[in-house]
This record gives structure tokens, C-alpha cells and sequence, in this order.
């Protein structure tokens, strides 16, 4: 049995099978001259994985606004400038890849974590306003480790967004996306208010689970108002705050339950990124039980990602049952071609694209 290369379809979407490029940021903007725009580097990087074979590709981490971004040089979707940079790249992963490959735009706002400067610039922590930099907003006014410190955010605030959510929903239509993911992981500002280890709130944002759910499920809505009725609608989650207090399995199964029924259709499960130095216990496939667990707890289809490199691994676990797609990233750094190596591997005839057809066979 070969299950990685079976199809799968979510609402009226059709995928050819279930390898997917997981969300890698960039750091590639113009930060001065076109902030949020993406460039050459987006094109290129992103449709060297249609050409390679991928069924779906998830954009980086794509700021609902200016102030949203996690550095000045991430990408967003929060004008028509973006929109039309997001269309060329969509037209050309539509018109090339290999497998009829599909795109998801990876909607976020990094919250506490926002003005940061991107790994390789040569600096760490907060960028001051001074070289670009902008006041961060949080669950609450408590900083994430080194970084500035964020103002907290009042109700208008939180209204507000919740409406920029939308409103980049619906811009990711007019760029010609084929489905959304709502990034509530990695510390980011969703996660901050899902995660009781930063979320000390105690008004009607944050306390009771309930509370600290709630961000997240009205922003599920604001999205998913804003998309057609047959684009599926994605989440990724943090399933663990790896820290004693925090976020785990049980908890995170609990509000994909409650996001399926608000029109999440797939489960992105990651893990960490909402304290610094939890002891993630970091290996291949480390973060493999939690996306079973969310799998099986709510019925909900999910996707397994993090140190997962080789055909064989990625196979096993679709076809034990963990997970119903397996998302790569490091491993289509290294490999652009994975998804057309893997089928070869595992006698699987997968189309090429017909200017490389002749490299077929390997």
C-alpha cells in the first residue's frame, strides 16, 4: 500500500495526494520600498514545489496588517498591491505544477512577537522604531522573553482584529488562493490568547477556556464568512505548550472540535512557541501523537509535520491512520523534487512536468 499518493478532497477542493509543503517564512519583502509584497524570491521558491510534485503549498506566514507582521521584511495581505503580487505567483503554481498542485495562504498576526528582526540579520529581539520597528500588541502587556514589551490589547483592538482577518480572507479569493489556513500557533497572537500560560486576561478574552478559545473561534467565523462556501478553511494549532499549565492534546482536540463546527475542515498540528525555552522535545515525527490525538479525539481531518524527511516515514504514517497528510518543509529545502522522489521510491507513477519528463525514473 502506497497511501501518502492517495487523493483526498476537502469541501470541492481535489488533491492528487496528501503531500503538502508546510508554511516556511521568508524574511523576503522589500521592507522599505514594498512592505508585505512578495517578490522574485516568493516565485521562485515557492514554485519550484508545484514543478516538484506538492499537492497543496501553504504560503509563509502572511500578516493580516502592517502591524501584524512577525518582522519588516514578512509578507501580508492587507493591500491591493499584495493582491496582485499573491495572483502572479498563484497563476503560475496553477499553470505549472506538476500535479495540478493547490495553494493555501497561511493568514497571521504575530501579536507579542510582532517587530522582531528576521534570523539573518544579525541582531535578535525587537526592531526599535528607529531602524523600523513598531509597538507590539499582546494577549496582556507581558513580553515574550528579550522582546519589547507589547501594549495590551483592548476590545476595540480585538474587534479590529477580527475584521482585518476577514477582510484578508477576502483578499486571498482575489489573489486566487484555493483555501486559508488561521495560524493559532507558535506563540503568535491567536495562540497567545489560546494558551492559559499567556493569557492572564480576566475579562471576556481570557480565563476560563471558554474565554481564551474565543479570539480564535471569531476570528474561524470572520474568515470563513468571507470565503466561499466550498474553499476549505484550515487551522493550525500549537496541540502543546511542551510546559506544565499550558496548552496539551486534550485541551487543543477541544477547540478543533469547536472550530470544525464553526467551518474549520483540517488540522495544521504543531506544537511550541508560546514561552521561551519550553523542553520541546524535538526529534523526527516528535509532534506525530499530537495530530493523532486532535485526529482521533474529534474526527477532524489533520496534518503531521515537523522532522519528518523521508518517503518511507511519511507513508507509514498515513497509513497506520496518524495523520491524513503529512507536510514537509526542511526536507523540500533540501529536496525541491521530494514529492516526485518519494512516488519513485515508492513505486508510485506520479506525472512530471513535461519539461522535465526526461529526468523521470531517476
Amino acid at each position: 500500500m502506497t497511501q501518502l499518493f492517495d487523493p483526498m478532497t476537502l469541501r470541492e477542493l481535489s488533491l492528487p495526494h496528501r503531500g503538502w509543503v508546510a508554511a516556511m517564512c521568508q524574511y523576503s519583502c522589500d521592507a522599505v520600498n514594498a512592505p508585505g509584497v512578495p517578490t522574485d524570491w516568493h516565485l521562485v521558491h515557492l514554485g519550484q514545489f508545484a514543478v516538484g510534485g506538492a499537492a497543496m503549498i501553504i504560503t509563509e506566514a502572511t500578516a493580516v496588517s502592517a502591524e501584524g507582521r512577525i518582522s519588516p521584511r514578512d509578507a501580508g495581505l492587507y493591500n491591493d498591491e499584495q493582491v496582485e503580487a499573491w495572483q502572479r505567483i498563484n497563476n503560475f503554481i496553477h499553470t505549472h505544477g506538476a500535479v495540478g498542485t493547490s495553494t493555501a495562504v497561511q493568514l497571521a498576526h504575530a501579536g507579542r512577537k510582532a517587530s522582531s528582526w528576521w534570523p539573518f540579520s544579525g541582531h535578535r529581539g525587537t526592531v526599535p522604531g528607529e531602524a523600523g520597528g513598531w509597538q507590539p500588541l499582546g494577549a496582556t502587556d507581558a513580553p515574550f522573553g528579550e522582546y519589547a514589551d507589547p501594549r495590551a490589547m483592548t476590545d476595540a483592538d480585538l474587534r479590529q482584529v477580527i475584521d482585518v482577518f476577514g477582510a484578508a480572507a477576502e483578499r486571498s479569493v482575489r489573489a486566487g488562493f484555493d483555501a486559508v489556513e488561521i495560524h493559532a500557533a507558535h506563540g503568535y497572537l491567536l495562540h497567545q490568547f489560546l494558551s492559559p500560560l499567556v493569557n492572564t486576561r480576566t475579562d471576556g478574552w481570557g480565563g476560563s477556556e471558554e474565554a481564551r478559545f474565543r479570539l480564535t473561534l471569531e476570528v474561524i467565523s470572520a474568515v470563513r464568512e468571507n470565503i466561499p462556501a466550498d474553499m476549505p478553511l484550515l487551522l493550525r494549532v500549537s496541540a502543546s505548550d511542551w510546559t506544565e499549565g499550558g496548552l496539551d492534546a486534550a485541551s487543543s482536540a477541544r477547540l478543533v472540535a469547536q472550530a470544525h463546527a464553526a467551518g474549520v475542515d483540517f488540522v495544521d498540528v504543531s506544537s511550541g512557541g508560546a514561552v521561551p525555552d519550553a523542553p520541546i522535545p524535538v526529534g523526527p515525527g516528535y509532534q506525530v501523537p499530537l495530530a493523532e490525538h486532535i485526529r482521533e479525539a474529534t474526527g477532524v481531518p489533520t496534518g503531521a509535520v515537523g522532522l519528518i524527511t523521508t518517503p518511507a516515514e511519511a507513508n507509514a504514517l498515513i497509513e497506520a491512520g496518524r495523520a491524513d497528510v503529512v507536510l514537509i518543509a526542511r526536507a523540500a529545502l533540501r529536496d525541491p523534487h521530494w514529492w516526485l522522489r518519494a512516488a519513485d521510491e515508492l513505486g508510485v507513477d506520479l506525472r512530471w512536468a513535461p519539461q522535465y519528463e526526461r529526468a523521470a525514473g531517476y
